[in-house]
């Protein structure tokens, strides 16, 4: 029987498949902190994760006995993984299975920033509607426009299906080329794409390279009609410098699942009506959820049975 903590209580379908382990479940309404963590995490033999918990180099050895941490999410840039495979520990991740899910997400906040949903909802509910009018919540069409995408994995492909819909121009740019992208997408540089888009839709890991991949100059470049959406990380875009653009008419809007310094939100951002702000619900529906939970469970189960579990992110323990 393994000895199991889990930073926040999942959906029910993984507490079942883990019923034969001893479970220690944090059940608290906001995330742990480092030193909760550190507190439940040092007789357990594996440590179930979320994105929101910094499992730094002290969380990783404050266990001696400490064998896998299983991450609930696609990314796993909370994660000392380099810390976590010098100790032989496992570390694993879900990816695949929420792409459809953020990929609908953020085509909800690409129509919901250029048709000033949130806006117009906010208008209703203070009776401010006294009818039609000409100029009444004007927006951006959609149709036809130019889409750039940056990123060209699962979610930023998903994303450019949908937009076919809409007989979009899909330009992407990434790292590295993508044959299946450029089935339906054209690769253009960095610049390009930004002034080109009308729409810029950030599909980036967080790394070295793509921190503040978005900042005061990329702005700068960006239409005054273009609107700017984020289902990636928070830290890709310096807020300071989006809210400068947005308040000074630089750019049209934007629209904000993730945050520079998650879970706050940069209070300038608040204030502007041309900025949509969701709270992190990418992969928040109830199947997508539920299938994560399960990943992790049968990654967990995997890992007990001796086996290889089928998301490792570093195989590199298996070959010392």
């Amino acid at each position: 029987m393994a000895k199991i903590f889990m930073s926040r209580r999942l959906p029910s379908e993984a507490i079942k498949m883990l019923e034969k382990h001893e479970l220690d479940i944090y059940e608290g309404d906001s995330p742990p902190d480092k030193q909760e963590i550190i507190k439940r995490v040092k007789d357990k033999d594996i440590l179930i994760s979320l994105l929101t918990d910094a499992i730094d180099k002290d969380v990783i050895n404050a266990s001696p006995s400490l064998k896998m941490i299983a991450n609930y999410a696609v990314g796993y840039d909370n994660i000392d993984v380099k810390e976590a495979t010098k100790r032989n520990i496992v570390v694993t991740n879900t990816p695949g299975v929420l792409t459809e899910t953020v990929a609908d997400l953020t085509w909800a906040l690409i129509l919901s920033i250029a048709r000033r949903i949130v806006e117009g909802d906010k208008f209703m509910r203070q009776g401010k509607f006294k009818g039609w009018a000409p100029l009444l919540m004007l927006g951006g069409d959609i149709y036809k426009k130019t889409l750039g995408i940056i990123g060209a994995g699962r979610i930023g492909k998903a994303v450019a299906k949908r937009a076919e819909g809409f007989r979009m121009n899909i330009i992407y740019y990434s790292r590295h080329r993508n044959e299946e992208m450029e089935r339906i997408a054209k690769y253009v540089s960095l610049n390009d794409l930004l002034k080109k888009a009308d729409f810029i839709s950030l599909h980036v890991p967080l790394t070295n390279e793509t921190y503040h991949l978005i900042g005061r100059n990329e702005l700068k470049m960006m239409k005054k009609t273009a609107y700017l959406i984020n289902t990636a990380r928070g830290k890709c875009i310096d807020e300071d410098a989006l809210y400068e653009a947005l308040k000074n008419g630089e750019i049209a809007g934007a629209a904000l699942d993730v945050y520079e310094n998650e879970p706050n939100v940069n209070k300038n951002l608040i204030k502007l009506d041309n900025v949509v702000l969701t709270p992190h619900i990418g992969s928040a529906s109830l199947e997508t959820r539920t299938k994560m939970a399960v990943m992790v469970a049968e990654n967990v189960l995997s890992f007990l049975k001796g086996e290889i579990p089928p998301n490792c992110v570093n195989l590199e323990v298996y070959k010392k």
